[in-house]
């Protein structure tokens, strides 16, 4: 194949994809370079594994620490276990791309994204999402392609198309759309309470590059796309007919029962009758030794009762404007909670919504706690952290038990970004904060339950919080062109819904949105409906909340550290660490606080005593203190000469007590009035160009004297 290129400019920097030059043994490779950040992304497919009921696509993003001209810290230079952020990066890739498959393709997929170079400037994930998309539409995979994608920032109130790193910096939000020409189909947001109104518009703007990336696709397309010869499998309509008339009624009646376990219970026992009927296969679940003629494949007839499930959900919601628990298309179901549960963390809560209960636990912690990310960019410490867990008996289940998946991490994130922004600065909370999330139960949207629990737990902790955050999903079902909004889904109507738009935010604005679909795409109406939907609900749920707790505790834990913000001359550092660190070792042993100094001189002292803290802190303070001309000091003889004394009145600074400066009258010698080691006190009388500092013991003493006679 001839290599072939298009580019055109984006956002003002040039996007070119170019193929037919890397990779060529994939189905289809792309090479594509924005800025200086160039990727290669490939998609290769395979032929489908007998007995699969699901489409088993794999997206893989890597960050190579050579695109920024790095090599792996640690004992170990090869690249291991994916980052968050790569994580993150392969879900924003899968989810807008997975819907555009049909749903009877089940051949294996694999899209890898590789990070070439990076230039510090534009960040490589839009960039890997473009180049699947256009990897995807000159495969020979049928990809209903293509899509576009862009991050809208907003700085100074100004929007900006594809912001650079440093401009991100700025930005009170970041939004990530991916889209058709016609339609959006993904959209991740996190902001600082950003208003419907200003929402739409950033959409409206960052659209028309989603328009431009798709032509210059389009344009590749064009020249090199594959023939899609993949044809889906004709159905068999009698078997269907038949497996309809026998279950829809039944999963009619079952779909209304208002306990999920019940629901649960009530379609399995019609999925056993179905099962035995047309393909022999007992409760049990075991087939027939020799199976009879006129009897159906169990996939196939596995697959047909999914379909007349989905069918049964839709027209209960659509066509009767019922939901399976009995409530209508806006209704919430009952909300409760409970604040300080856990007697010894630092802040809990319970947050529970219908069948949905999630259980969140914030720590306090010092500097030291704070995660430290290295990637492609410059090495960062991170003060907030949440995370998320899905243990299988949230959903009565018995699964393999193992480390946070994709899930997880996708669901914590975005807990954490709808927080993030209504966190106090470290300048007023100087803690490092990490929440734990742990869903007891789950019946749908359990990560909006995790934004509701956390931010009661962050107030239980004493953490002041500008604003509480909570989070509700509004799904949509449709058939034909009918369509209703469901406020407040449960996991049956997200399983066979169309979406779930989950929106997290304030009384005043949101903080965060996360969009997964299975249809094509959302028209603009729709969006603005489901904004509007979810501010009604999330309004409502501020409230509950607030009848919980109505404002953060004016204390944080007795069990959570201290800690106290000084600063000092940073020409004084290494006074205070001293030789070896034995200075500040020392202060640490004898209170019993840990201190931390930065590089601009700032101190912090955390002790989970507060006399401890406070005690480290005179003694900091000692250290750096600066000597001052007519002060009078507690001082403790170092050193006894002919001449005078010498005495240390701060940590490390000591004076000379000349002979004649000791008492009134004459002293002969310095031993009749002081010895080594006994404590005085001492006036500083002088500090001369280098530095050194003369004492008077008399004047302290006739000043003292003065100020404790009585007066006439």
């Amino acid at each position: 194949m001839t290599p072939l290129r298009v580019e055109r400019e984006i956002a003002g920097r040039k996007l070119s994809i170019e193929t037919g030059k890397f990779a060529k043994q994939a189905d289809a490779a792309v090479w594509i370079q924005y800025g200086e950040t160039v990727l290669l992304v490939t998609v290769v497919t395979a032929e489908p594994r007998q007995g699969l009921d699901f489409f088993p696509l794999t997206v893989d993003y890597r960050e190579k620490p050579s695109a920024a001209g790095k090599i792996p810290g640690g004992f170990f230079k090869r690249e291991g276990r994916p980052t968050t952020k790569e994580i993150l990066t392969m879900r924003m890739i899968d989810r807008p791309v997975r819907p555009l498959f049909p749903p009877e393709f089940l051949n294996e997929v694999q899209i890898q994204a590789f990070v070439m170079s990076a230039d510090a400037e534009n960040d490589p994930d839009i960039v890997a999402m473009i180049g699947a998309f256009a990897a995807l539409r000159i495969s020979s995979a049928p990809w209903d392609g293509p899509l576009g994608a862009v991050r809208v920032g907003r700085v100074d109130g100004k929007f900006i198309l594809n912001p650079t790193h440093a401009e991100m910096e700025y930005s009170d939000m970041d939004l990530v759309l991916t889209g058709h020409r016609e339609t959006v189909n993904m959209i991740e947001l996190g902001a600082d309470q950003v208003s419907e109104e200003d929402l739409a518009k950033a959409m409206e703007m960052g659209y028309g590059v989603i328009r431009e990336v798709c032509d210059l696709i389009e344009e590749l397309a064009g020249q090199c796309a594959k023939e899609k010869t993949w044809q889906a499998p004709a159905r068999d309509e009698a078997l269907y007919k038949r497996i309809y008339e026998k279950a829809y009624p039944m999963l009619i009646e079952a779909k209304q029962v208002v306990a999920k376990q019940e629901r649960r219970d009530a379609a399995r026992a019609i999925t056993e009758q179905v099962m035995q009927e047309f393909c022999g296969i007992s409760p049990q679940g075991e087939a027939p030794a020799a199976p009879a003629e006129g009897l159906a494949d169990p996939h196939v007839v596995a697959g047909m009762l999914h379909q007349v499930e989905e069918q049964a959900v839709t027209d209960l919601a659509v066509e009767q404007g019922k939901r399976m628990d009995g409530r209508g298309p806006e209704d919430i179901r009952d909300i409760w909670g409970e604040v300080g549960l856990l007697p010894r963390t630092h802040g809990s809560a319970l947050f529970t919504r219908g069948e949905t209960q999630a259980l969140a636990v914030t720590t306090l912690g010092t500097v030291s706690d704070e995660q430290i990310v290295d990637g492609l960019v410059e090495e960062y410490s991170k003060k907030f952290m949440l995370h998320y867990n899905f243990p299988p008996f949230a959903t009565g289940e018995a699964k393999r038990i193992g480390g946070p998946g994709r899930r997880e991490i996708g669901h914590g994130a975005i807990g954490e970004r709808s927080l993030e922004r209504m966190l106090p600065t470290p300048e007023q909370f100087p803690y490092t904060i990490r929440i734990v999330s742990d869903i007891l139960e789950s019946n749908g949207s359990s990560s909006m339950a995790t934004v509701c629990a956390a931010t009661l737990s962050l107030m239980d902790a004493g953490v002041p919080i500008r604003k509480p955050v909570a989070g509700i999903s509004v799904g949509m079902m449709h058939k034909g062109d009918k369509q209703v909004l469901l406020t407040d889904i449960v996991g049956e109507e997200d399983h066979f819904g169309d979406m779930d738009f989950k929106v997290a935010g304030t009384t005043d604005g949101i903080t965060g949105i996360q969009v997964d679909l299975k249809i094509r795409g959302l028209d603009h109406e729709t969006i603005v409906k489901s904004l509007a939907r979810a501010k009604q609900a999330r309004l409502a749920i501020l409230e509950k909340m607030l009848g919980v707790l109505a404002e953060p505790r004016s204390a944080i834990s007795d069990y959570a550290p201290r800690i106290l913000t000084i600063r000092i001359d940073p020409d004084k550092i290494g006074k205070v660490i001293g030789p070896g660190g034995k200075g500040i070792k020392r202060i640490e042993a004898e209170t019993g606080a840990k201190i931390e100094i930065e590089e601009d001189g700032t101190v912090l002292i955390s002790c989970v005593d507060r006399k401890g803290a406070e005690t480290a802190r005179e003694e900091v303070l000692k250290v750096t203190e600066e000597v001052q001309v007519g002060r009078i000091y507690t001082g403790k003889v170092v050193g006894v000469r002919d001449f005078g004394a010498f005495i240390e009145i701060l940590p490390g600074t000591d004076g000379l007590c000349h002979i004649s400066e000791l008492a009134d009258g004459y002293v002969k010698q310095v031993s009749d009035v002081v010895e080594l080691g006994d404590t005085v006190r001492v006036k500083v009388i002088l500090v001369d160009d280098q530095g050194r500092v003369k004492l008077s013991r008399k004047q302290a003493l006739a000043e003292e004297s003065e100020q404790t006679a009585p007066s006439t």
